[in-house]
């Protein structure tokens, strides 16, 4: 009996999370709890704790006079949100690499930059199924770099930047896939999780975050690769995002400074 409240909340943080995700709840909309409930199977107190938790990650804020929203993000907002996620895997990699305790602690993300090599070194475009192996592994590498840094502090803010909608490190990787930018992004991200994962063996703190510092930046150009190619509305949580006049610039601006 005790675990059914568990679960509905589990139930109602992740129900909630997609609508916003997939764009049925968009920015701006005022969220009914009486319709929310119906619409995710759940009590209304599990559902309360779950808009407090989506207000806590940023993805809801509160209005005078009770209940919440759906936040809008500017595009300086989407490209501080990258460079923060490239500010926390810098200090991970930097910890990671002064707390290597040798071949065998590393094991994990030797083995997924291995598989990465495969995949990148395949002739022309991956197909659907290889490009959802690399997106698994790519996210695996960028997890595995708190897993050896051995931080709650930074895990802890780490998951509430990956909430969201667009600063997880394969976000706009998955909107590229049928552009021609594609496969150069592939091996430009891979070749840079190599030099990382040198840092880390060598036990250069310094470089390691450096060098992650710089791959997020990596996914700022995807973006810009993404606006070019008309293909806004492909990115995850697109909805949530203010594309007005001014957006180029401001994705711009952030591969500029």
């Amino acid at each position: 009996m005790s675990e059914a409240p568990v679960s509905q909340g589990l139930a109602a943080v992740l129900g909630l999370r997609q609508l916003i995700m997939d764009g049925e709840l968009g920015a701006g909309d005022r969220l009914s709890e009486v319709r929310l409930a119906a619409r995710l199977e759940v009590s209304r107190t599990p559902l309360r704790l779950a808009l407090a938790q989506l207000e806590h990650e940023g993805l809801l804020e509160p209005v005078a006079g009770g209940g919440f929203v759906v936040r809008s993000f500017t595009g300086r907002q989407v490209v501080d949100a990258i460079e923060l996620r490239g500010v926390l895997e810098g200090a991970a990699a930097r910890l990671a690499a002064l707390r290597n305790s040798g071949p065998r602690a590393l094991g994990n993300l030797v083995a997924c930059v291995a598989k990465l090599d495969r995949i990148v070194a395949i002739d022309g475009a991956p197909t659907g199924e290889e490009f959802e192996l690399y997106v698994e592994l790519n996210d695996e590498f960028h997890n595995e770099l708190f897993v050896l840094a051995a931080s709650e502090v930074l895990r802890d803010a780490y998951e509430r930047v990956l909430a969201l909608p667009f600063a997880q490190p394969s976000s706009f990787l998955k909107a590229q896939a049928d552009t021609s930018q594609f496969e150069p992004t592939l091996a430009t991200g891979n070749a840079q999780h190599h030099e990382i994962l040198n840092a880390i063996e060598a036990g250069d703190g310094e470089e390691a975050e450096r060098l992650a510092r710089g791959h997020a930046e990596l996914t700022v150009r995807n973006l810009d690769a993404v606006l070019r190619d008309g293909g806004f509305e492909r990115l995850p949580g697109s909805s949530l995002i203010n594309a007005e006049a001014g957006w180029s610039r401001q994705v711009a601006a952030g591969l500029e400074h």
